[in-house]
Order: C-alpha cells, then sequence, then structure tokens
C-alpha cells in the first residue's frame, strides 16, 4: 500500500466515523413521540364564556346542556333546570384538561381503550352554534388495574381529539362527569312543605288516613278517630318527609302517565299554617325512585314575630316550586317511607293493664320456664 491509498482510506474512515458518530448522537438526543405535547392544553382555546352548548353523546344515550339568561338547562328534559354547580366545574375541568401521556393509536387499541363506537363524544359549541372543541372519552386509566374497575373512580381517562385519529392521550382526570344521564345534570332541589297543619295519604289502593292538629306546638290527631292515639314521632316523621325534597331525576315529556302509574295515583296533600296547599301524586315505584307530579297552591300567609321574613323567604322559593308542576320528577323512595305508612303503623301502642302481661310475653316466659 503506498502512501496516497493509505491517505485516502483514512480520510473515508474519518468520514463514515463521523457521520455514524453524528448519528448516534441524533438518535440520543431525539425526543419519543408525543413527548412535545406533554403538560400542554387538550382542549386548545376552549374558554368558559365563549360556551353556550354542551352535548354528551353516548352510544345509547345523550344529553345536551343549554345556556340560556335563566342559567342552564337540559334540552332532552323540556329546559328543566340544571345543576350549575355541576356545569361550571365540568367546564372548568374541560378547560383546565393537560396532556399526561400521548402514545400512537391503532385500531386495536381504539377497540380495547373504548375508543370506537362505545366511545362517549363531547362537544363544546358557541353560541352561533359552531363547534368550540370536542373530545372522545374512552376507558378509565389506572395506575394499577383495580378488582372491579367499573365501580372504581380511575386515576385517568384515555381520549381522543377528532382529527388525531392516530394518537391517544391520557389526562389525569377521570371525566366521571361526562356522562349523558340526566339524573346525573338535574338541579336537584324541589320542594319544601314546612309547618304543616294537615297531611292526608289516600293510596291508590286500600284505607288512607288524615293527620291534623290545631298548632304547630299541638298533638297530632287521626282525623275521624276519637278513640285512637297517635305515636308522635311517627306522626312528625311522617309530616316532616315533606320538607325539604331533593329530586332524583326527571323524566321527559314522552313518558306517559299509563308507564308510571300516574293513571291512578297515590296522592300525599299536605296543608299548612303559612296558607300553602302541597298535592304530590306518587305512581308506581320504578327502581328506588316515585314517578311524582306536583302542584302547589294557595298564598302565603304567615303569621307570628317572624311572619315579614318568612313571607320574603316563600316568596324566594314559590315561584320555583310552582315550576315542577310542568315536570314528572323522580322522587327518592327513602324520602317519602314514613309518610306511606298504613294508618295502623301511626297509632301508639296500648298498654297492657297493671298486672297483665302482653300474650306474646307471657307465652315467651312460660316456654323458658319449661326449658
Amino acid at each position: 500500500m503506498n502512501a496516497r491509498v493509505a491517505a485516502l482510506l483514512v480520510a473515508l474512515l474519518a468520514l463514515f466515523g463521523g457521520g455514524a458518530l453524528y448519528y448516534y448522537q441524533q438518535a440520543r438526543t431525539q425526543k419519543p413521540a408525543g413527548v412535545a405535547a406533554l403538560g400542554k392544553p387538550l382542549l386548545k382555546g376552549l374558554r368558559a364564556a365563549d360556551i353556550a352548548t354542551i352535548s354528551v353523546r353516548e352510544p345509547q344515550a345523550a344529553i345536551t346542556l343549554e345556556r340560556k339568561e335563566s342559567g342552564w338547562v337540559i334540552a332532552e328534559r323540556a329546559a328543566f333546570p340544571a345543576d350549575l354547580e355541576r356545569v361550571r366545574e365540568f367546564v372548568l375541568k374541560a378547560i383546565e384538561l393537560k396532556v399526561g401521556q400521548a402514545e400512537p393509536l391503532g385500531a386495536a387499541d381504539r377497540k380495547r381503550l373504548k375508543l370506537d363506537d362505545a366511545a362517549t363524544r363531547v362537544e363544546f359549541r358557541g353560541v352561533d352554534g359552531k363547534p368550540l372543541a370536542a373530545v372522545l372519552v374512552g376507558r378509565k386509566y389506572f395506575k394499577s388495574e383495580p378488582e372491579n374497575p367499573d365501580k372504581a373512580i380511575g386515576d385517568g381517562r384515555f381520549v381522543l381529539l377528532p382529527g388525531e385519529e392516530k394518537t391517544v392521550y391520557v389526562v389525569s382526570d377521570p371525566l366521571a362527569q361526562a356522562s349523558a344521564k340526566s339524573a346525573d345534570w338535574v338541579a336537584r332541589a324541589g320542594f319544601s312543605a314546612e309547618k304543616v297543619k294537615s297531611l292526608e295519604y289516600a293510596p291508590a289502593a286500600g284505607d288512607g288516613w288524615k293527620l291534623e292538629r290545631a298548632a304547630e306546638d299541638a298533638e297530632w290527631t287521626l282525623a275521624g278517630a276519637k278513640a285512637e292515639k297517635v305515636e308522635p314521632a311517627k306522626a312528625n316523621a311522617a309530616a316532616y318527609s315533606l320538607a325539604s325534597v331533593e329530586l332524583a331525576d326527571v323524566l321527559g315529556k314522552e313518558t306517559k302517565p299509563e308507564e308510571t302509574g300516574l293513571s291512578a295515583p297515590t296522592v300525599l296533600t299536605a296543608n299548612t299554617f303559612d296558607g300553602l296547599t302541597y298535592t304530590l301524586r306518587l305512581g308506581a315505584l320504578k327502581g328506588e325512585n316515585y314517578p311524582a307530579t306536583l302542584a302547589v297552591a294557595g298564598d302565603p300567609k304567615p303569621e307570628g314575630k317572624d311572619a315579614e321574613e318568612r313571607a320574603k323567604k316563600l316568596a324566594e322559593r314559590l315561584s320555583r316550586e310552582r315550576a315542577l308542576a310542568a315536570y314528572t320528577l323522580l322522587i327518592p323512595k327513602s324520602r317519602l317511607e314514613d309518610a306511606l305508612k298504613p294508618r295502623a303503623e301511626l297509632l301508639a301502642r296500648k298498654e297492657a293493664p297493671k298486672g297483665e302481661e302482653p300474650a306474646k310475653e307471657t307465652a315467651k316466659k312460660a316456654k323458658a320456664k319449661k326449658n
């Protein structure tokens, strides 16, 4: 090998060696796919002031929240008021969502992560109806798999942005409020029959009863029953069951009375010392709730030292309570159990005459003695 050839080989080695070193350094400094998006807002540019409509679409259900002058309402429930705090919380969470992880997404992954037809689509629109942002919500994300993923809250959520079908993002919020169930959105404030003067129970079948009292500090009596005494605690529980009643949900306008049992209802009627009458009609028990309609009649006429203050309080509440008459409500069964008791269960226990023991107690003692 002469000097010229040797010099050429050294030059080629330096060239290719340097090139290899350059590409090696490039590979080491190159960031993994998706790293650039970490920590950045998921829904870029979304502002609370611009949002006029929020729609949540699941495979078998849909809900649309609309912003009106009076507040947020549910379109599918004939503009029934939505829970303002829940809507505000959901909007703020959506705006604050940050990308916690980003990975390539294939067709098989979309199905596994429920980001295909099984996904929940959340869309925000402006006053003009134009889309502001949208996101597909898939499976819950867990740092470690729980025993029951369906019931577990989750450490985050797998999401997909329309137009970016090849990338799945993980956000740190489980987005539990991304639901199309009306029960998750309705304003739960119901009604409150306070200072009850009389309460009448008229079941759809069977005998009913009527509790009444002459004053707020007077004893309860059963109408038409002279010899029967009422158990004070049970009477109070029945009367107070219609105070501060919260709603479980509201049914859609398409629901027929025949489907709810409201065509032949059980009726609870409460008259108050304020001059109001609350008439609550109950249908057949639906799961843990009663379908119901409410009517509030009368003009409030509070009496006593706090009459003026109470009149203002009632005036603020009555407009909302009377508006409930336009809807079929769902009221928790547990809230009404004390008011739906048979007549016999309201009566005070009869005391046995002195020297006489109840038959059951006597039989119990005789059996113990025999053994």
